[in-house]
């Protein structure tokens, strides 16, 4: 058997099940990889003398009444913004450190309810704001393959501590990116379910129009596992047949001003696919770039002020998004959320024109690209360029141009979060420096076993990633 932190969930969910391993054996060694890589700094909250247990409490259990289900005993991360009644959810900024919520999120609920143990709480972009995780409360996230590097962002904390294998999994949240940008520069599997297909509640928010959370492993596999639990769907899928298979090659936009190191990968991934028989099919997303940003920022703005207000009443806080903002550490996310305060401020009438107008329109030409070139789904490189160093929040360097890092890094994850349809970040290789680059297929909206069918079928041609030399 592998080193008991090489495991993944479902290798972990059998070793326990068939009486290989102890949850607390388990949790041990998880415990003690993460006291021994705190640099790493994946993590704000663990208390592991409630990690022990509640492993001590899943063994008892499986000797008196059985297996809880398909999670039981195997430990998971969840990020700081998702709600647990026994542990504080700061969403990574000072305002919340003593938000204790009353009742877990939703769907860690479920996690629970199927045996799961929550290993802690990760660290994460200041309120989920932004795609560095470079967090001036509680210190930046640093990628496991070249600590001097960002894990991307904001679930950067959850991808560290998955791909570090501090933790067989975790749960991240995703409004333009947040779970494939830090799946693509960790090395790991992220998934971004279609919008509303994983509640919501309990989730400190952006924008209930764009918010989601979801699964990040070490395989696509865990991520069906973690996606049927949440979804009430199947926890095994059948890997989708690769050849025949029409994939949509969006040149325009998604494969634009790519870092040439990347593009290669990338090139070569689809040379994978063509040699396991898949027909490419080149073919754009009309107007994507445009749809995406009449109709992105307006919604998220404008409903980060409302939702979060909700939030932090219904909550007992004794906050309001102003009191929020004022505590607020790191100067990018102040800046924004402070000029929502006043002038800048997004006026209704311009939120509901990209409500009413924008979004629909950019739903619809994602329709219109996979009916009209009969793809199942499209595949591009999850971000244009690999992980910039800690520090550079501002501007990167694209083959010696600078860059905005935020639009630039959210780029090609951005469009499909507005739109709401699943999109499926995999592990495509390494640069010549050791840094990990991810390949995005996305699908349109409910296809997500579909797309996690092809995941599965695309991870079997793509090169198996070394673990990070810690």
């Amino acid at each position: 058997m592998p080193a008991l932190h090489d495991l993944g969930i479902a290798e972990a969910a059998a070793a326990i099940r068939m009486g290989d391993i102890t949850a607390e054996r388990l949790a041990d060694a998880l415990l003690a990889r993460v006291a021994a890589n705190t640099d790493l700094n994946a993590f704000i909250t663990v208390e592991p003398d409630r990690v022990r247990e509640a492993a001590r409490q899943a063994d008892r259990r499986r000797v008196s009444e059985g297996s809880a289900g398909p999670l039981d005993g195997v430990p998971l991360a969840l990020k700081d913004n998702i709600d647990t009644a026994g542990l504080p959810t700061t969403a990574g900024t000072p305002g919340l450190a003593d938000n204790r919520p009353k009742r877990d999120a939703v769907i860690v609920q479920k996690l629970l309810a199927a045996g799961a143990i929550v290993l802690g709480k990760c660290n994460l972009q200041e309120l989920a704001y932004g795609v560095t995780n470079n967090n001036a409360a509680y210190g930046p996230a640093r990628n496991p393959y070249a600590p001097d590097r960002i894990p991307g962002g904001s679930s950067g904390g959850t991808g560290v501590a998955v791909a570090a294998r501090l933790v067989p999994g975790g749960i991240g949240s995703d409004t333009g990116g947040s779970v494939r940008v830090p799946a693509a520069f960790c090395g790991i599997v992220g998934l971004r379910p279609t919008t509303g297909r994983w509640s919501q509640t309990g989730i400190v928010p952006i924008s209930h129009t764009r918010d989601t959370a979801g699964p990040m492993a070490r395989s696509v596999a865990d991520c069906v596992l973690l996606d049927g639990v949440v979804a009430g769907g199947p926890t095994q899928l059948t890997p989708a047949r690769l050849e025949g298979m029409r994939i949509g090659v969006p040149r325009g936009h998604f494969w634009e001003n790519l870092d040439t190191e990347l593009a290669q990968i990338a090139e070569g991934t689809l040379a994978k696919l063509r040699a396991a028989g898949a027909v490419l099919v080149d073919g754009d997303v009309a107007d994507v770039g445009a749809l995406d940003n009449a109709a992105g920022f307006p919604i998220a703005l404008y409903e980060t002020v409302t939702d979060l207000n909700q939030y932090l009443a219904e909550h007992e806080t004794g906050l309001d998004f102003a009191g929020l903002v004022a505590g607020v550490k790191s100067p990018p996310v102040k800046d924004i959320l402070a000029s929502l305060l006043g002038d800048m401020a997004v006026p209704e009438a311009a939120y509901q024109e990209a409500l009413a107008t924008h979004r629909p329109a950019l739903q619809e030409t994602y329709r219109r690209a996979f009916r009209d070139h009969a793809i199942e789904i499209i595949v591009f490189p999850t971000t244009p360029m690999p992980a910039a160093l800690i520090g550079e929040e501002d501007t990167v360097l694209v083959n010696g141009t600078a860059v905005p890092t935020f639009f630039t890094y959210i780029r090609n994850t951005s469009p499909g979060s507005v739109a709401g349809i699943p999109g499926l970040s995999l592990p495509a290789g390494m640069t010549k420096s050791g840094l990990p680059v991810g390949i995005e297929i996305d699908g349109p909206a409910g296809s997500d076993q579909q797309v996690l069918a092809v995941g599965l079928a695309l991870e079997a041609v793509l090169p198996k990633l070394p673990a990070p030399k810690l």
